[in-house]
């Protein structure tokens, strides 16, 4: 909005005038002195100019400082816009980028991955109620993925099988228990519906492993020795393996070989990109002994295998 002029109402004080004596010359202005002989000709002494002040209580004063200071704003932009100025150059871009990235810490493609599937992933927890007294005890530690955001929960089959009483712990701390909805033994796979969920919880992305190749980046994420959410990154190394199931006895087939490190508690958890979209839910680690531990042979199932036991298909 434009504001209004705001102008003085005090009038001018009149100029007051020496009285000159009669017969005195006329006076030149205030306490003006008469005009040596030869004056009229004499050249005229240059006053000093004075420049007016600012003053911060008179708007004259302020509008003039603002015009001052649009008029050399103006002439700047013209300078800065005038014709002939250097136009930028792919080499001035180039130059550019490259400072920034040698100047500019990055997050890795695993940080990325992991921060985009963290609040999909829950700890799976089966419990055995005790002969004697009753009481619930712990039968095994797993991960699982949410890959609808009702509550349903992709884990492995050999996570919960066998339990009386199935529970969940969502990322946000959030614990409900859970019951199987589903299951598909030949890929050691079972489906769960949490009871009670996050008000904000959001299903993981899926992604269809027909563009997968060995030496593709990818993040396993899961609870290994129920610490966690654990986060390790490698590579995949193979695929369409075949693997037989110590729990079950039966082959896994299909599935993709990887090296990101994994152990007893990894199973059900998902194997995602660098994108943090979901290609594999971990199934099983080489263990030619009885240590358990890793050695950097793990196997997934597909996301496709696993969808289709939920009765998804996405692709």
């Amino acid at each position: 909005m434009r504001k209004t002029p705001l102008y003085s109402r005090a009038p001018a004080p009149p100029r007051v005038l020496d009285e000159a004596p009669a017969g005195a010359p006329a006076a030149r202005g205030d306490n003006a002195m008469p005009a040596p002989p030869g004056a009229d000709n004499a050249p005229v002494a240059r006053r000093p100019i004075r420049w007016p002040r600012l003053s911060l209580t008179d708007p004259r004063s302020l509008w003039a400082a603002i015009g001052v200071l649009t008029v050399l704003l103006l002439v700047a932009l013209a300078l800065a816009l005038r014709p002939g100025a250097r136009a930028l150059t792919q080499e001035d871009i180039n130059a550019a980028v490259l400072h920034t990235l040698e100047n500019t810490a990055l997050p890795s493609p695993a940080v990325k991955a992991a921060a985009m599937v963290r609040g999909s992933v829950v700890r799976v927890m089966g419990y055995r109620k005790a002969k004697k007294g009753g009481e619930d005890i712990e039968h095994g530690v797993g991960t699982g993925v949410v890959i609808v955001d009702k509550g349903v929960i992709l884990t492995n089959l050999h996570v919960v099988q066998g339990a009386d009483s199935i529970k969940v712990r969502f990322a946000d701390g959030l614990e409900a228990t859970a019951s199987i909805t589903g299951a598909q033994p030949e890929n050691d796979l079972a489906v769960l519906q949490a009871h009670k969920i996050p008000d904000d919880l959001i299903a993981a992305t899926m992604r269809s492993t027909q563009d997968l190749a060995p030496g593709d980046q990818v993040v396993a994420v899961g609870f290994p020795f129920g610490i966690g959410p654990s986060f390790s990154a490698g590579i995949v190394s193979g695929l369409q393996r075949v693997f037989r199931s110590p729990e079950g006895g039966q082959d896994l087939r299909n599935l993709i070989q990887f090296d990101a490190a994994a152990n007893p508690g990894n199973s059900g958890g998902p194997l995602v990109t660098m994108d943090g979209e979901v290609v594999g839910i971990v199934t099983a680690i080489l263990n030619p002994t009885a240590a358990r531990t890793f050695i950097g042979i793990g196997f997934a199932v597909p996301i496709e295998n696993a969808a289709a036991a939920v009765g998804l298909h996405p692709f």
